[in-house]
């Protein structure tokens, strides 16, 4: 992958911290957390908020790789910051590549922070498939307006239907409207039709090879979450025998979207150490 991964700046001043996001979701979703982080005036942190291969304004892929996203993500964040070391942060999908990161790239990794998921295999993409088939389903050449798409997509949650819709992006050519969507769904599909075999779901075994990552992490999960379980901490300290665990009770997989003001807190004392 050559081309450099879209990013967003939050922040000029203070210790680097970037942040990856989870499957169909956008830099742009650790936007609260990156401004509270930066503070007023910007000083506090120098937040950068990624889009990974295959969502927002991002580059696409052929073939779903875990550690061809983390070498996406190390080459974006060599660029930013040549010879500069980063604390990083990754959620669900991006936790996974910000772990792989820190195995393949330790030296780029100041501080690792995990936001609720495991180095384990999920088993298969059946949890997102109707998901994909609602986004797949929208009859985009149809499409007149947001709020058209809005009214024709199915999804009957408004949380999760809003969260899928950020995808949804418009091009003026000729003279009309084109819509399309900015996640790679036919990937995601494909991938998704592999079941227990799924790449995004699983666990990349070449890892095993390397040696652990022996900076500091920050596990945090969701009590009401079942994406981490109490069985997955052996194999975090494998991979990760620093590793330090924190479950927010009440909080579900969205931990940063549920509990914003623990998760800025609980940043504010990793990047203290940082300065």
């Amino acid at each position: 992958m050559t081309k450099r991964l879209h990013t967003l700046t939050v922040g000029t001043v203070g210790p680097r911290i970037a942040f990856l996001h989870g499957l169909f979701g956008q830099g742009r979703n650790w936007n609260q957390i990156a401004k509270a982080l930066a503070g007023q005036d910007g000083s506090a942190a120098q937040c950068l908020l990624i889009d990974l291969p295959d969502h927002g304004r991002s580059p696409w892929t052929a073939e779903f790789s875990f550690a061809a996203y983390a070498d996406a993500v190390a080459a974006t964040l060599r660029a930013a910051a040549p010879g500069e070391t980063w604390t990083l942060v990754g959620h669900s999908l991006g936790g996974k590549t910000a772990m792989v990161l820190a195995l393949l790239h330790p030296d780029i990794v100041d501080h690792l922070v995990v936001v609720d998921i495991a180095p384990k295999d999920y088993g298969s993409l059946e949890r997102f498939q109707g998901y994909i088939d609602e986004m797949r389903a929208l009859p985009l050449e149809e499409i007149e307006s947001r709020a058209d798409a809005e009214a024709r997509f199915e999804e009957p949650n408004p949380g999760v239907k809003a969260f899928l819709l950020q995808n949804l992006r418009s091009d003026r050519s000729h003279g009309r409207t084109q819509w399309r969507w900015q996640a790679n769904l036919e990937l995601f599909a494909t991938d998704a039709a592999l079941g227990h075999d799924s790449r995004i779901a699983g666990w990349p075994k070449s890892v095993d090879d390397l040696p652990p990552y022996e900076g500091p992490v920050l596990w945090i999960s969701g009590g009401d979450s079942p994406y981490v379980q109490p069985e997955d901490g052996d194999t975090m300290r494998r991979y990760f025998p620093l590793a330090r665990q924190v479950t927010i009770k009440g909080a579900g997989h969205w931990v940063h979207t549920e509990a914003p003001e623990i998760i800025v807190e609980a940043l504010r004392r990793v990047l203290a150490r940082e300065r």
